[in-house]
């Protein structure tokens, strides 16, 4: 990869909290892969080849006057992105029950330990949605389920469910390197029931869960609510995050068009996590 060309946008964020934190989270999910976070904002990193004119244009918080957003953009050789997450990356423990961390820190006095090495994926634990997933899957009973994690970024989600007793679990996601890093952190984690694919909600077809987690984006969460909904066990549980408080009508209303009931919302700074049940 030491050839691969990025496009590098270097954003001004006013306020910078939560302003920051929200742009992150949406550009991981429009396909940037590294972020380095800066005393005015952020910049942010994307492959040339992945890079198109329009790829800010799904993102929400430009367009909100609750922030002031500016950037520009241009064409850079690649960085030595670990060097710059591991300035900046700590261990974090949820509800005094699972801790995820780096390699390098020390092991923490918590029921789940999980270790990860995010490199340029998406999913330490860190993001508000990655966070209410993970309390989620602490909340509720994995003991002997079937489990698929679709858009697993680094696995961390998967690799909780394992660690909670989930016995069969599919991990997929689009992004190369996350399915790369999905199995590197599998293998780390010592977890041998996660299978890793490469691909999209096309990869479902014919097969079923007890357990559905999709900690995506708002629109493909839309479009793939039908294929997530056929694929999901009778009495099973569907757990979605990736979008505001603001958009649970419209995700709703799909769910229930599939016959999908909501019973739980987490929330934290605007963002949500949905349970449903069939």
């Amino acid at each position: 990869m030491s050839n691969t060309i990025y496009i590098g946008y270097y954003f001004k964020v006013e306020p910078i909290q939560p302003g920051t934190e929200i742009l992150i989270a949406e550009l991981g999910y429009a396909g940037f892969e590294s972020f380095v976070e800066t005393e005015e904002g952020v910049t942010a990193y994307i492959q040339k080849e992945e890079w198109q004119e329009d790829i800010l244009n799904d993102i929400q918080i430009l367009n909100s006057d609750e922030f002031d957003i500016s950037y520009t953009f241009d064409e850079i050789e690649q960085t030595n992105w670990n060097e710059e997450w591991e300035k900046n990356f700590s261990p974090i423990v949820v509800d005094d029950l699972c801790s995820v961390r780096a390699p390098f820190h020390e092991k923490l006095n918590t029921k789940f330990d999980i270790v990860i090495e995010p490199k340029m994926s998406f999913g330490t634990g860190h993001h508000e949605t990655t966070h209410m997933m993970l309390q989620h899957i602490l909340q509720n009973d994995f003991n002997g389920k079937t489990v698929l994690d679709m858009g697993c970024g680094t696995g961390v989600l998967a690799i909780l469910a394992e660690k909670k007793g989930a016995t069969k679990l599919d991990a997929i996601d689009i992004d190369n390197w996350c399915y790369l890093n999905s199995i590197e952190n599998v293998e780390r984690n010592d977890c041998h029931k996660i299978s890793v694919f490469e691909g999209d909600a096309s990869l479902l077809k014919g097969k079923s869960y007890d357990i559905i987690i999709a900690n995506i984006n708002r629109n493909i969460l839309l479009n793939d609510m039908e294929t997530y909904a056929a694929a999901l066990n009778k009495n099973g549980m569907l757990f979605l995050s990736g979008f505001y408080n603001n958009d649970i009508p419209i995700i709703e209303e799909v769910c229930n068009k599939h016959m999908l009931k909501l019973v739980e919302k987490l929330e934290k700074n605007k963002w949500v996590s949905l349970k449903f049940i069939n």
